[in-house]
């Protein structure tokens, strides 16, 4: 898997949306995501098209369930020879491990096991909504380090968590924990529906290992353009 990437979030319908993205980056190798849209819409045949086509893949699910559904799950998806998975951290412990113990039962032979990593709090959830919502007291940033303890325990990669949230899941955790994180907006852009947002550079200050872009992308003007201002952006890590 490339160093730091920047991943494209495939937030479409279907395949001809998709497809149509797409046309704008003929000849690259993108590092895409595909989510709970448009997988339920166009399943495994999709993974298979964007992995001949040569992109890396999150595949963004967020299992949580019990341990035995989450083992039998990820063992199906480790035979699309994904890049990356997720789970829900909330699940607990046992179901992460199980999660870990499918990835290697389900790799074919001589593939490389794909990186499974937690989400910790979405980035569109608040403090106060976890407090009144959740019914979980303390602060937000408290809770996360506590789930990220946990996804350590259990033998993941890392976490999907919030750039701001990075420094502090380094100094609890350790450097070698990936940490992925999405709400990446250019200063100009919409926030929309995330609340913990922060710039590309902002992020790769803070130490992210890798960012998820969606609309900043998939609905500019001009796709490959913002693509490129954004990964300039990211990868001028000075």
């Amino acid at each position: 898997m490339q160093p730091n990437p920047l991943i494209i979030a495939l937030d479409f319908p279907g395949k001809a949306d998709t497809e149509r993205f797409l046309r704008h980056f003929s000849g690259e190798t993108l590092f895409v995501k595909v989510g709970m849209e448009l997988f339920y819409k166009e399943g495994v045949p999709l993974i298979h098209d964007l992995k001949a086509a040569g992109h890396h893949l999150f595949l963004d699910l967020k299992l949580h369930d019990i341990p035995t559904t989450v083992r039998r799950a990820m063992k199906q998806l480790a035979s699309l020879e994904v890049d990356i998975v997720n789970v829900h951290a909330m699940g607990g412990t046992a179901m992460m491990v199980a999660a870990q113990e499918g990835l290697d039962e389900g790799t074919p032979a001589g593939r490389g096991i794909p990186s499974c990593i937690a989400v910790t709090q979405l980035t569109s959830m608040t403090e106060k909504a976890m407090n009144e919502q959740l019914y979980i007291a303390g602060s937000l940033m408290d809770h996360v380090l506590h789930l990220c303890g946990q996804v350590k325990a259990a033998g993941l990669a890392g976490v999907v968590c919030s750039a701001q949230e990075v420094p502090a899941i380094r100094e609890a955790i350790g450097s070698q924990f990936f940490t992925v994180t999405p709400g990446i907006r250019m200063a100009e852009d919409e926030v929309n529906d995330q609340h913990r947002v922060v710039t590309p550079a902002d992020a790769a200050k803070l130490g992210a290992d890798a960012i998820v872009v969606g609309r900043g992308i998939t609905r500019a003007a001009d796709p490959l353009a913002a693509y490129r201002a954004y990964e300039t952006e990211w990868r001028n890590r000075g």
